[in-house]
């Protein structure tokens, strides 16, 4: 995959204290009722995991921020901020139903706000991944969030990924993710995440325009077969 980077002057504290490229990571997490018991402890202990391994590497903690809506119902857990300042993530609980449509475009507005503080401060930053996980179907409307998604993908401004859960509604996902979705070997949340980890420690690594070969996670022996 190609990864961009973006520039403009800048002066909030933050980035004059850390003014590397930002590599931003979106995840849209499904909290959902469905989701109690085991698969909640595994997306808890894979995002747990997700943290610890981008913390371990100088560069990455520099330079990946990750934020955190849940939807169920739809909840900025964490806003966008840089894995070196991010003492843990949310730890997530279950609750309603699946408003994925509304998850999807709120995190798309916090992600096209971030873009413009890191313009307004003259950051550079990497293509935004948004990464999706659900193990269900949406309980609202959201041919809008696919829509956005689309668009969003064709402009090049952020890459949009669907991992679908046990019973997700993998027909509706190919609807609104222009990448083939994925589907999670069981409860594999901690090689999901590890593999994430890895994945935006090689981006962070590239410098601009470089195709950056990242692992293929439906191989054999990977964590996930094409939805």
């Amino acid at each position: 995959m190609s990864t961009t980077l973006e520039q403009e002057p800048f002066s909030h504290a933050e980035f004059a204290e850390n003014p590397e490229p930002r590599c931003p990571c979106l995840l849209l997490l499904d909290n959902s009722m469905s989701m109690r018991g085991r698969p909640i402890e595994q997306l808890n202990e894979g995002l747990t995991l997700f943290r610890d391994e981008l913390s371990a590497d100088n560069l990455a903690s520099k330079r990946v921020e990750i934020s955190v809506v849940s939807f169920g119902p739809v909840e900025i857990q964490q806003d966008f901020t840089s894995v070196q300042t991010l003492s843990h993530l949310p730890h997530l609980s279950v609750a309603g139903d699946t408003p994925m449509g509304e998850a999807i475009e709120s995190g798309l507005n916090l992600l096209r706000a971030r873009k413009d503080i890191y313009r307004a401060n003259g950051i550079s930053y990497y293509r935004p991944w948004v990464f999706m996980i659900t193990d269900g179907g949406p309980t609202d409307s959201w041919q809008n969030a696919a829509r956005l998604v689309r668009e969003g993908e064709q402009s090049k401004a952020f890459s949009f990924y669907a991992v679908g859960v046990d019973n997700a509604n993998m027909d509706v996902l190919r609807q609104i993710s222009v990448k083939e979705p994925l589907k999670l070997k069981g409860l594999q949340f901690r090689e999901l995440f590890a593999w994430l980890s890895a994945s935006m420690t090689s981006i962070s690594r590239s410098n601009p325009g470089d195709q950056v070969p990242l692992k293929n996670p439906a191989t054999p022996d990977g964590w996930a077969v094409a939805g």
